[in-house]
C-alpha cells in the first residue's frame, strides 16, 4: 500500500519572503538555539556566547559564566585559568596562577558598538553610490536639455508664432515678403512662356542651390521644358528666404 504522507523531506535553505514566517521561525529556531548551546555547556563544561540579532535589529544573548567574560577574553587573548585536579597545580613549589582579569561590562557594548559601525559604514558607501549615480544622471539631464535649447535656436521659426519675439518676427516678415515677390516673378515668368505658345501641363519648380526656407539665392535664372513639357527653373530662382543676412537654417520652411 502507497504511503499517502511523503515523511521527513529537507528545508531548502532560503530565506523567506513572508514577513510573519521569517519572525516565528527566528524565534523557534533562537530558542533551540541557546537550548543546544547550555546543554553544551552542561555536558562539556563549555564557555559559549552567543549574540543573535533579530530581522528587527534587536540583540538577544546567551554566555556562560556571562557574555561579558567570553568576550573580554576574547579581545585580550587572555588563556582560561588551570582546572584542579592536574598534578602540576597541586605542588606548593608551583606558582599560584594569576587570577583572571575582571569582566568588562563594556566589552558587550563594544562588540555591539563595533557591529553598528560596520552596518552605518556598508549604508554610507552605498549612499555615496546612489549620490554619485544621481549626479551622473542630472549632467547627462542638463547636457541632453542644453542640446534641446541649442536646437530650438536655430530653427525658431518652426516654432509657433505666439513664443516669438519682436525681433523674430520682423525678420520672419521680411522673409514673408520676399518670398511674395519671388513666387509672383516666377509665375509671370511662366506665364510668358505660355502665352509663347509653350505647352505646359505641369509646371514643377525645383531650386537647385542651398536655400534657408523655399529656394536658392536671389538672382536671375533660366526657365526650361524638359521631354515631358514640364517648366524647370534652373538654380537663382530668387526664392531666398534669409533676410538681411541672418542664416535660419537648412532644409526648414515654411511651405
Amino acid at each position: 500500500m502507497a504511503r499517502k504522507n511523503k515523511g521527513r523531506q529537507r528545508i531548502e535553505m532560503t530565506r523567506m519572503s513572508k514577513e510573519s514566517n521569517l519572525l516565528v521561525t527566528f524565534s523557534k529556531r533562537r530558542s533551540g538555539l541557546f537550548k543546544k548551546a547550555s546543554e553544551l555547556c552542561t555536558l562539556c563544561g563549555a564557555e559559549i556566547a552567543i549574540v543573535v540579532f533579530s530581522p528587527g535589529k534587536k540583540a538577544f544573548s546567551f554566555g556562560h559564566p556571562s557574555v561579558g567574560a567570553i568576550v573580554d577574553r576574547f579581545l585580550s587573548r587572555t588563556p582560561p585559568p588551570p582546572r584542579g585536579g592536574s598534578r602540576a597545580s597541586n605542588r606548593r613549589d608551583q606558582p599560584l596562577p594569576l587570577p583572571p582579569p575582571p569582566p568588562n561590562p563594556n566589552s558587550a557594548v563594544q562588540l555591539l558598538e563595533a557591529h553598528r559601525n560596520a552596518a552605518v559604514r556598508e549604508l554610507s558607501n552605498q549612499l555615496t553610490e546612489a549620490m554619485n549615480q544621481l549626479e551622473a544622471e542630472k549632467k547627462r539631464g542638463e547636457g541632453i536639455n542644453k542640446m534641446r535649447r541649442e536646437s530650438k535656436e536655430r530653427c525658431w521659426w518652426d516654432g509657433p508664432i505666439d513664443g516669438l519675439g519682436l525681433g523674430q518676427l520682423e525678420q520672419l516678415k521680411v522673409a514673408m515678403e520676399d518670398l511674395k515677390r519671388n513666387v509672383g516673378k516666377q509665375a509671370e515668368r511662366v506665364r510668358v512662356v505660355e502665352e509663347e505658345g509653350l505647352k505646359v501641363p505641369t509646371a514643377s519648380f525645383y531650386a537647385g542651390g542651398t536655400s534657408s526656407f523655399v529656394g536658392s539665392g536671389s538672382g536671375a535664372g533660366g526657365v526650361g521644358v524638359d521631354g515631358g513639357g514640364d517648366v524647370k527653373v534652373s538654380d537663382g530662382l530668387g526664392l531666398s528666404m534669409t533676410p538681411h543676412g541672418y542664416a535660419l537654417g537648412y532644409g526648414c520652411g515654411f511651405f
